[in-house]
């Protein structure tokens, strides 16, 4: 009688086993399968758009820039301050939502693709930071307004 009670109990034990294995096996094909699409990131579209931004310290100081954005061109004009009356050539963009009420955009020589203007805009605090590579310092940090809101609300 000892024999069947030892060959349930091992019974009982490679079943629980086998259940175990195949929720982990499981559980690990899901979070492949979550990792996989997370590592996709999604362009954020400023089609539409109208920002202004001014600038208060760093290289910009005192400057205010009107930024309209179309699907995937953008054209910044110097609207005040020492700027004003430069011509700057409508640039390639690309946007990233990086966080609540947060995008990242560059904007990229139409012809090499050279970054040419990184911002970090937050449209909740109005803030911005601006790096422009091409001196030694480049960056700047102001508010940002937004003029016209575009096609897609910021997350």
């Amino acid at each position: 009688m000892r024999f069947p009670a030892i060959r349930l109990r091992l019974a009982a034990i490679v079943l629980t086993l086998s259940i175990g294995a195949a929720v982990w096996v499981g559980a690990a094909g899901a979070a492949a399968h979550t990792q996989k699409h997370s590592t996709a990131v999604k362009r954020f579209s400023m089609a539409g758009y109208v920002i202004d931004t001014i600038y208060t310290r760093g290289r910009n100081t005192g400057n205010t820039f009107q930024q309209t954005y179309k699907r995937s061109t953008v054209h910044g004009v110097p609207i005040k301050g020492p700027a004003v009356g430069m011509q700057f050539p409508v640039e390639d963009y690309v946007a990233l939502a990086i966080g609540n009420h947060e995008l990242y955009v560059a904007w990229l020589d139409t012809k090499t693709h050279a970054l040419l203007d990184v911002f970090v805009m937050n449209v909740r605090t109005h803030r911005v930071w601006d790096y422009a590579p091409g001196s030694l310092h480049p960056e700047s940090t102001g508010r940002v307004r937004i003029v016209k809101r575009g096609h897609h609300r910021v997350p």
